[in-house]
């Protein structure tokens, strides 16, 4: 620490007696310092991790380490001249997520974390994962898709607000009107490929118009002021627009392909898919929509194995299903999803994985007041003779110590594997505790929770706070096609993190890995089975034992690769 030589010692100092950096007494303060330093990282949940590094991948998180000091002189400082440094936007590593896309995606630092084996995906809303152009492109591409609109759409400000959807129609249709004049009647379907050639600026501007409808534009996420209710309305008008796109059987298909193609592209090998199983399926070819939701499965089904068949999908393990129920319902229809999700288990119980409500976790029932629904979901899944668990949304939130902050409690009370978000975790000491205890993970979404409001920035994260007091955590993307991401995958979120928190390094990285594959749901089993397979990670037996070993052969492999090709950021190597 420091270094001042005797030799620059001005003649004030001399006379004033100030200590210098390199006399015995300063040298014990900083070793006590460090010791400090030392004794409280090895608090942290990935310090395990951190020990085992082998030279060889101590060496590549050292050359990333470089690399990224580096951009933060080169890259991230307003020195750099472009576009966005004329519109007059400090640049700043960690900097909001939507302005610093662009050129995050241009860095050396993003293309080694796209590099990086990521292990599992375990919070992920798949009806927010397929991109809204893609599913447009397919939309007008596919015979017999419609479009129907709540009123009007003669004016921009009508066009923003009314209520749309798309479905299929078996039988040709002749619009009276056209969807944009003002003799539409509300709720008639007009041919989507009409309405699109006939929007102001032809298909690209409707494509451009649908894009905007279905995804949460950079000036909403930056628009903070305006609070979490308004961009949550925004977000959950989103999901009606997507799912109407994406639940027709053609569609479905196509996007579920190229959804894992993405995946394994950017170095997943699992993903526990969410979803809320509220829109109706439909069939190819058929005019009316299927009344449960086992046709869906079926063609999950068959296109998992499809693409695990093909070159691009080896090494894929699979996914699974979280069962979502929307956490508005009441306790009727509560109980009637309850059940669909238990039939469902039943023909399917290779595809679904556990249970969760969903939606903005202030607007909706609390999971205290969802306590006798999930009671009875238990005993009736143990009448039926399925397991189910529990992988509970919580802490979702910025209260503190409001009903919603204590979904906490009740996750933790009901028995969660996992807790998604739980953003607030870090202002319950003792709930920390109990998380660590139990083993509980907590799946993070740094990027959305960004752009939905709960943080300025991957600065002002509390996942941090999370990781030094040894809570176990896996970053995950939440709904990158909504969030306005761009692409599927966790290379935004490793890379924001990476670049956000000087704690964290390549290493941290690798450990946040790690918990993913540790913690995903591969296969049903009861409590003890789970708590066995966690506690005993890659030296225990099974398939989770075996996904954690191959995780960590990829690993190797990947340290390989950046000793190989960023040679160059060695020649300095260990003197840090």
């Amino acid at each position: 620490m420091g270094s001042g030589a005797d030799s620059d010692i001005s003649e004030w100092e001399t006379e004033e007696g100030v200590p210098q950096q390199t006399d015995p007494f300063i040298q014990k303060y900083y070793e006590g310092r460090e010791a400090l330093i030392d004794q409280e990282k090895a608090q942290r949940s990935d310090s395990a991790f951190r020990q085992s590094l082998t030279p060889l991948a101590a060496a590549a998180c050292a050359i990333v380490s470089r690399i990224r000091a580096e951009e933060h002189q080169t890259i991230w400082t307003n020195d750099f001249a472009d576009e966005t440094s004329v519109n007059g936007i400090n640049h700043y590593p960690g900097m909001v997520f939507s302005l610093a896309k662009q050129r995050l995606e241009q860095s050396k630092t993003y293309q080694i974390v796209r590099r990086m084996p990521k292990g599992a995906l375990l919070h992920a809303h798949m009806d927010a994962m397929i991109d809204s152009d893609f599913l447009v492109d397919q939309v007008l591409a596919t015979e017999g898709m419609v479009i129907q609109a709540s009123q009007a759409l003669k004016t921009k400000e009508l066009r923003k607000a009314a209520f749309v959807s798309f479905q299929y129609s078996k039988s040709p249709i002749t619009p009276e009107a056209s969807i944009w004049a003002d003799n539409y009647q509300p709720g008639q379907f007009v041919p989507a490929i009409a309405a699109a050639d006939s929007f102001e600026g032809g298909r690209d501007a409707f494509k451009a118009w649908i894009v905007s409808r279905s995804t949460i534009t950079p000036e909403e996420s930056l628009n903070h002021h305006h609070g979490l209710d308004a961009v949550w309305e925004k977000f959950g008008s989103c999901f009606m627009i997507l799912g109407s796109m994406l639940r027709y059987e053609p569609i479905f298909r196509a996007s579920i392909q190229r959804l894992f193609r993405q995946l394994r592209a950017d170095g997943l090998q699992w993903a526990d898919f969410r979803m809320a199983f509220v829109a109706k399926y439909w069939r190819e070819g058929h005019d009316r929509p299927e009344e449960g939701q086992e046709a869906l499965f079926q063609a999950f089904g068959e296109e998992l194995e499809k693409f695990q068949a093909t070159e691009e999908g080896k090494g894929w393990w699979g996914c699974r299903f979280i069962w979502t129920t929307l956490r508005i319902y009441n306790k009727k229809d509560m109980v009637d999803h309850m059940k669909q999700c238990i039939t469902i288990k039943k023909a399917f119980p290779h595809l679904v994985a556990g249970y969760d409500v969903v939606g903005q976790e202030d607007k909706g029932r609390t999971l205290a007041d969802l306590t006798p629904e999930l009671f009875w979901f238990k005993k009736k899944c143990i009448e039926e003779g399925v397991n189910i668990p529990f992988f509970f949304h919580a802490g979702e939130c910025l209260g503190d110590g409001d009903e919603t902050d204590h979904n906490l409690f009740d996750a933790i009370l009901l028995g969660t594997r996992r807790i998604g978000h739980g953003f607030s975790l870090y202002k319950h000491p003792l709930l920390i505790e109990l998380v660590k205890q139990k083993r509980i993970l907590i799946e993070s979404c740094p990027i959305s929770n960004e752009v939905l409001r709960l943080t300025s920035s991957i600065k002002s994260h509390p996942l941090p706070a999370l990781l030094a007091r040894g809570v176990s955590v896996a970053l995950c993307n939440d709904d990158p096609a909504v969030l306005g991401v761009g692409q599927n995958g966790l290379t935004h979120d490793f890379w924001q993190a990476l670049q956000g928190w000087e704690n964290l390094g390549l290493e941290g990285l690798g450990s946040l890995a790690e918990n993913s594959v540790r913690y995903a749901a591969f296969l049903d089993q009861d409590n003890k089975e789970w708590m066995k397979d966690i506690k005993d990670g890659k030296y225990g037996e099974g398939l989770r034992a075996t996904r954690m070993r191959e995780w960590i052969t990829q690993w190797s492999e990947f340290c390989q690769w950046i000793i190989m090709e960023f040679a160059d950021y060695a020649s300095d190597a260990g003197e840090e």
